[in-house]
């Protein structure tokens, strides 16, 4: 048994701006961080393109971000957490920096403000193309200066502790009391007791298989509020990233930024025509939803595996210094970007639903909070505007720590049991897992992709039900390990993102289904310009 007071389960920008500032302002307090790869694998170490935050007042505005926001979402963001989030921005920025990250800057050394998708100015900050990298680097640095943070890398949450655990049957309230996490290993199952517990684990790309998200992305934070009854919401909103470099094989996609788009590119179909303008007139900036849908509509009327972004008319060397890991990986994919169109096609990207917080980022069980891509706060609504999301992980660890910081949760004074996995066995048909989780993979990228039906979904809900059955009599005999309980996370995410689009009887922003409007998809995106 291990007891602390803050228990953070993941290591991305939100868990660890989360645990660097209770660990710096509670120096008497134990903070642990539990993640199931190595401390440096998380979403966060991916993101490209960087922080959207409002500094030049002469051209930009809060207003302006807001808006911007506001219209990518699709009229489904709480406009009060709009406006506080943006306004929040400056300072969170500046955490960051006062903690070392670095961001590139212009001539005159200020900031380098790039601009993206859905956003009428230049605000991003940026560096380079790994802004996340250089996060991810500067918090973890700050991470190991604290005495008072231990980090157990390569452990796996398996369950949170709540009353369910207790065998208390009778309780209105349920509360958090720390966790169940696997040493991958050693095997050993630890019971980590701690006050209070902040989820933190990232998105679910994993679930579709073609993704921009690493391998981790399995949806476990969701998937284990959801089995301790927390609130979940706006499931049906995954966001597809336009442009995942096309490399005809499963796995973690290739991000081309959006950046990219930003600096000038433009895509084409296989012909050579410029697609985007016929759907909006704001042409390769449009947001995420519209360009999605456009490239996904384009390749189903050629037939076509991918389309095309043209860079051949910008300025090389400006590219190559924006841009040198794009540079590199179209290089080592035998694309001259000087000279040759790079291959696109959308990947699953990014979850604007997720576990329901408040503006504190409370959850609906006591005393566990939850940060980043697993959490859903009302700042997205129906699409994420670009470089929206580290801003949101940086405010919402802030807002969690200065709650916690006026709202003293006192340490578990309850007995907790040890993991009993009595009556179990080791599962050595490893193959069942690996085909169930190929066949949840197919099931919804073919089923429950860019564009949906009722038809479709329909049939996925009932494929997903066998899958779930097989799947938890599985888990019921077999001793745990972490691919069956990725496996088991996925289903269950896969469950909410099908059952909450069934639920949903209006497209908005990133969630389209043809079978709510009678209208064809080109002349739904055509008035949307």
């Amino acid at each position: 048994m291990i007891s602390v007071d803050y228990l953070v389960i993941g290591s991305g920008a939100a868990g660890l701006t989360f645990a660097v500032k209770v660990a710096e302002k509670f120096e008497d307090k134990r903070v642990c961080i539990i993640t199931k790869a190595d401390d440096d694998e998380s979403n966060t170490k991916y993101a490209q393109g960087g922080v959207a935050v409002v500094l030049d007042a002469k051209e930009d505005s809060f207003q302006k971000h807001i808006q911007d926001t506001l219209i990518a979402g699709d009229g489904l963001c709480d406009p009060q957490i709009v406006k506080m989030v943006v306004k929040e921005g400056p300072k969170r920025l500046n955490d960051l920096i006062q903690w070392g990250a670095n961001f590139d800057l212009d001539y005159n050394g200020n900031l380098d403000l790039g601009k993206e998708g859905g956003h009428s100015e230049y605000r991003i900050v940026h560096h380079k193309d790994i802004t996340g990298r250089e996060i991810e680097t500067a918090l973890l640095t700050r991470i190991h200066q604290l005495p008072n943070v231990s980090i157990l890398s390569h452990h796996f949450a398996i369950d949170l502790i709540t009353e369910h655990q207790l065998q208390i049957q009778s309780h209105e309230n349920i509360s958090c009391y720390g966790a169940y996490a696997l040493n991958q290993k050693t095997g050993e199952i630890k019971t980590i007791k701690a006050a209070v517990t902040l989820l933190a684990t990232g998105g679910i790309g994993k679930v579709y298989g073609h993704t921009t998200n690493p391998v981790i992305a399995t949806g476990d934070g969701i998937a284990m509020a959801y089995r301790a009854k927390a609130r979940i919401k706006d499931m049906e909103f995954v966001q597809f990233h336009p442009t995942a470099l096309y490399e005809d094989k499963d796995g973690q996609s290739f991000l081309i930024s959006e950046a990219v788009r930003g600096f000038g590119a433009y895509l084409r179909n296989k012909n050579g025509h410029r697609f985007m303008l016929d759907y909006d007139s704001r042409g390769e900036l449009a947001s995420r939803d519209i360009v999605s849908k456009s490239i996904d509509n384009e390749l189903k009327k050629s037939g076509d595996s991918c389309v095309y972004l043209d860079c051949t008319h910008l300025q090389v060397e400006g590219f190559k210094k924006h841009f040198p890991t794009i540079y590199k990986k179209c290089t080592a994919n035998h694309v001259n970007v000087e000279k040759d169109w790079i291959p696109v096609v959308p990947a699953s990207h990014y979850l604007c639903g997720g576990i329901e917080v408040d503006k504190n980022g409370m959850t609906s069980i006591q005393n566990l909070f939850a940060c980043g891509e697993c959490s859903r706060t009302g700042l997205h609504g129906a699409n994420r505007l670009a470089s929206n999301s580290l801003l949101e992980a940086l405010v919402y660890a802030h807002n969690s720590y200065k709650y916690l910081c006026s709202n003293t949760v006192q340490s578990v004074s309850i007995s907790i049991p040890d993991w009993d996995d009595q009556g179990t066995h080791v599962n050595k048909e490893h193959i069942i897992i690996r085909h169930n989780i190929r066949q949840l993979q197919a099931l919804m990228r073919d089923y429950v992709g860019i564009v949906r039906s009722n038809h479709r979904l329909i049939k996925a809900k009932e494929h997903l039900d066998l899958m779930y059955r097989e799947v938890e009599e599985l888990y019921r005999d077999s001793k745990v390990n972490t691919a069956l309980c990725e496996l088991r996370n996925m289903i269950n995410i896969a469950h909410l993102i099908i059952g909450q689009s069934l639920e949903r009887k209006e497209n908005k922003g990133g969630y389209f289904n043809i079978d709510n409007n009678s209208a064809s998809l080109e002349i739904l995106e055509m008035n949307s310009s």
